[in-house]
This record gives structure tokens, C-alpha cells and sequence, in this order.
């Protein structure tokens, strides 16, 4: 007699516990989607009044454009540093951000995630210019433009692609957050976007009600995706925690960049005062060779003479091919190179100190650069200068510099990895990519052969050095075996030594 009762309110429970999950994801899917609903007709209303010229709206849009640049009109700082916010929502660092983290996911084989911040981001690039197109506002005209953009006004692209790439990447990376975190996480994501927002109101290049409609489309945009996102999560048989967990919460190991390491540098104190020393070591030994080569060179004219004698072979050709590979010593191209190189070191190894060693290594050469040139003070050779007048001294070479300590780097980093024969194209394009750009910076008349040898000193001794205190390949080097939750890859023939650890799906 007690068995049936309690068999049924077994049942009961039972029941309860299997619609327990589904009645939340319902209650979570409708509130989820009346809040998309919601802000898609606030777009939508806010695009109609735009579009039949509303003439409240556009007096207000007016007069706050005016009013804000009257306050930042006269301050140049002001406007330099919303200029630098600014591009934090343009189209370049948003489209790197998400190719980094597509690429990042999709080695750690998370390729539904990787796939959804490509449908998000893809339709963020088509509704923008489509949207502008149909709508066809001018942009505001101010008193004093501080700031130009060409298209159209409505909507801000800004406002949409911020809302859109940093509010998905948030989602995809959040699980990685600690939870008393995450809401700090959230606010700063939040504060970007509002930033980013202000700064094209502020700059003049946009009205009030292109930023508003850009966070509205945006933020639809991106509540149709993840919403999506759920039901295919639902769908295949998977449970659907509520958004401030994040998209995939089981995901959080693999979507972390590396995991936490007791010291990334051996001896951080200690480590820090031998780099601040031997940095200074090396500056001293570089102010001491370019004083030398500046008032009693021991190469004499010949300094001139060789970089003379490179112009002799000089054609039209020849200039443009100089052009180029002088190019890939530049910031910009270093930048790019180390901005590509680093996440994959980071997405494959999972381990901060090589990216440190990198990081470490470029900036240490940039100022060892500005310093010495500064301190030195050498005129450029005696020759026709095709790149014009320099805001630097001839001594050392910072093109030259900048690609040998990068190449070299990624060579040291990448030798003891690799275990197939082609680690030795790093080792030659260590050595092919600066004299590729030495070449081309005597060629063009910016340099002399003792700059190239001053840049050559610089990396010999600022890349030991790090190597020295960072011991960047130690994970590699001392023998460590392989956990079992890491791959040894390269397919079959076990190219890398170490990379990512690839969690139980």
C-alpha cells in the first residue's frame, strides 16, 4: 500500500525534474526574444523618423553635435585622445580581434563558437553599408571639424560593429572569466562601446541618433544570433545556461588564452632588475659605438662610399622593389607580423612567456632605438635620400633593428618546437628579411653599413639577454613530458612539440 504512493510521487518528481529544464529555457527564450523585439522596433522607429526628416529629432541631432564640438574644438589633446577611442571600433582592430579569436577557437576545436562569431560578424559588415545606403544621411557639418569620415551618417557603423564584435566576444569568452569577475567583465565591455559611441558624436562625424540606432541594430543583431545560438544548443540535446555564463560554459578551458603560471617571469623581481640593467648596459655600449662612428669613424669615407656606390645600380624598378621591402621593417609591418604571430603562440602552446619573450623583445628594441638615436645624434649619409627627411638619426637602424630582433625571436621560439624540416625556414627568414631591408635602406640612401652593424649589435645583445632571463623554451627544453590531455601534432609526423591540451567534448 505505501509503495504505489510513493512510486507516484516519484513520478511526480521525476516529471517535474524533466520539464524543470525546458520550462526555464521557454521562460528565458520569451523573455530573450520580446527583449530583441523590443529594441529591433526601437531601431525600426528611430529609422523612420530619421528617414521622413522628423523635425524635433533633427534639431536635437544638431544642436548636441554643435554643442559638443564647441567644448572640443579648442583642445587638441582632447581630440587626439578621442581620436585613439575611436579606433578601437574601426573596422581594422574589430575585424583582427575576431579573425584572432575565429582562429583561436577553431584550433582548439571549438568550431561552433568559431562559427558563430562569423555569422555575427559577417552580417554587422553587410548591414551597415546596405542600411546607409537606404537611408542616405549626410553627415553633421560643425562650426570647426576636428575629424572626417567618409559615407554616409545612419546608422554609425562604429556604434554597430563595437556593439556587435566586442558584445560577441564577450559571450564566447566569458565562461573564461572567474564568476565574481564577470560582471566587472560585462561593465567594461559595456563602458567600450559607450566610449566608442561618444567619441564619433564628439568628433563630429556622426548625430546622436546614428549612434543610438547604431547600439539598437547592433544589439538586435547580436540577441538574434545568440538566441540562435540557444536553440541549436537545445536542440542537440544540450542545456542552455542563462547568458551571463556565457554561450558554452564547459567551453571555459578552451577558450582561456593560457592558464595561469606561478611566475610567466622566473624571478620577477629579479628578472626585471637584470633586464633594467642590462638594458642600460646595452645602451651604453650603442651610444658608444654610434659616438665613435660619428666623429672618428674607423671606416672613414668608405661609410659614405658603399652606400654611393649602391646608388649607382638605381632604376625605376629597382626603386619600387626598395620601396616595398624597406616597407617590411616598418611599424606597421612589425606590428602586423607580431599581432599574428603572438595569439597563435598563445592559441597553439598555450603559454604566456613565449608571447612575453616577443612582447618583451619588441619593446625593448623600439626604445634601445629611440634612445640611441636620440643620444647620438648621426646625420644620414652623404647621398639622395628617396624616403625624404627622417625624425630620426642615421644611428642605429630602427627598420633594420625592428626585423632582426622580431625574426630572430620567432626563429628562437620556433626551433626548439618544430620537429620537421621546414623550423629552418624561420632560421632564414631570421637572416633573409633584415638583409632583404638593410639592402634596401643603404639602396635608398637612408643608412650606412656601420647603422646596419649598429642595429646587428643591438639584437645580438638585447635577444641574449632575454633569452638568458626569460628562458622562454624552459617548458620545452627541460624534458617535460606531455600531459595526457595534450597533443603532440603535426599530424602523424608530430611537427610541434607542444601544443594545446585538448579537453573531453
Amino acid at each position: 500500500m505505501t509503495d504505489t504512493p510513493t512510486g507516484t510521487d516519484d513520478g511526480r518528481v521525476h516529471k517535474r525534474a524533466g520539464w524543470g529544464p525546458l520550462r526555464h529555457f521557454t521562460e528565458r527564450s520569451v523573455l530573450g526574444l520580446a527583449a530583441v523585439v523590443a529594441v529591433g522596433l526601437g531601431f525600426g522607429l528611430l529609422l523612420l523618423l530619421v528617414r521622413f526628416h522628423w523635425s524635433p529629432l533633427q534639431r536635437l541631432d544638431h544642436a548636441v553635435a554643435q554643442s559638443i564640438n564647441d567644448w572640443v574644438a579648442p583642445h587638441p589633446p582632447v581630440v587626439t585622445v578621442l581620436k585613439a577611442i575611436a579606433q578601437l571600433g574601426g573596422r581594422t582592430i574589430m575585424i583582427w580581434l575576431v579573425t584572432v579569436a575565429v582562429v583561436l577557437l577553431l584550433i582548439r576545436r571549438r568550431t561552433r563558437l568559431a562559427v558563430y562569431l562569423i555569422v555575427t560578424g559577417v552580417g554587422a559588415l553587410l548591414l551597415d553599408p546596405s542600411l546607409k545606403t537606404l537611408v542616405g544621411r549626410l553627415r553633421p557639418v560643425v562650426d570647426v571639424p576636428v575629424a572626417t569620415a567618409p559615407g554616409n551618417s545612419f546608422p554609425s557603423g562604429h556604434a554597430l560593429g563595437s556593439m556587435v564584435a566586442y558584445g560577441a566576444l564577450l559571450l564566447v569568452f566569458l565562461p573564461a572569466v572567474p564568476p565574481r569577475w564577470r560582471k566587472v567583465a560585462i561593465g567594461f565591455v559595456g563602458l567600450i562601446i559607450v566610449a566608442i559611441g561618444f567619441t564619433r558624436i564628439s568628433l563630429g562625424v556622426h548625430f546622436l541618433s546614428d549612434v543610438l540606432a547604431g547600439w539598437l541594430l547592433g544589439a538586435a543583431w547580436l540577441g538574434v544570433t545568440a538566441y540562435a545560438f540557444r536553440v541549436w544548443r537545445r536542440e542537440t540535446g544540450q542545456s542552455v545556461p542563462p547568458l551571463s555564463d556565457g554561450l558554452e560554459p564547459e567551453a571555459a578551458h578552451d577558450v582561456k588564452p593560457a592558464p595561469d603560471e606561478e611566475h610567466v617571469l622566473p624571478h620577477p623581481w629579479a628578472g626585471a632588475a637584470e633586464i633594467l640593467v642590462g638594458w642600460t648596459l646595452i645602451f651604453g655600449l650603442l651610444y658608444g659605438l654610434g659616438w665613435i662612428f660619428t666623429h672618428h669613424n674607423p671606416l672613414g669615407s668608405a661609410d659614405d662610399g658603399f652606400v654611393q656606390w649602391l646608388q649607382t645600380f638605381r632604376t625605376p624598378a629597382l626603386d619600387d622593389f626598395s620601396y616595398g621591402w624597406s616597407k617590411a621593417g616598418d611599424t606597421h609591418m612589425i606590428l602586423l607580423v607580431s599581432l599574428v604571430f603572438c595569439p597563435l603562440v598563445l592559441a597553439i602552446w598555450r603559454r604566456w612567456r613565449p608571447v612575453l619573450f616577443v612582447v618583451l623583445a619588441m619593446f625593448g628594441e623600439l626604445t634601445l632605438f629611440l634612445c640611441a638615436a636620440a643620444a647620438v645624434g648621426r646625420p644620414r649619409p652623404e647621398a639622395e635620400q628617396l624616403d625624404g627627411q627622417m625624425p630620426t638619426s642615421s644611428f642605429p637602424s630602427g627598420h633594420i633593428a625592428a626585423t632582426m630582433c622580431l625574426y630572430v625571436a620567432i626563429a628562437v621560439l620556433m626551433l626548439p618546437r618544430v620537429r620537421a624540416w621546414w623550423r629552418w625556414l624561420f632560421v632564414a627568414l631570421a637572416v633573409i628579411m633584415p638583409t632583404g631591408v638593410a639592402l634596401s635602406r643603404m639602396y635608398r640612401g637612408m643608412h650606412h653599413p656601420t647603422d646596419v652593424f649598429g642595429a646587428a649589435v643591438l639584437t645580438a645583445c638585447w635577444i641574449t639577454l632575454l633569452w638568458w632571463v626569460l628562458k622562454p623554451n624552459a617548458d620545452v627544453t627541460e624534458g617535460n613530458e606531455a600531459d595526457p590531455g595534450e597533443l603532440t601534432t603535426g599530424d602523424v609526423d608530430g611537427d610541434l612539440l607542444r601544443t594545446a591540451p585538448v579537453s573531453s567534448r
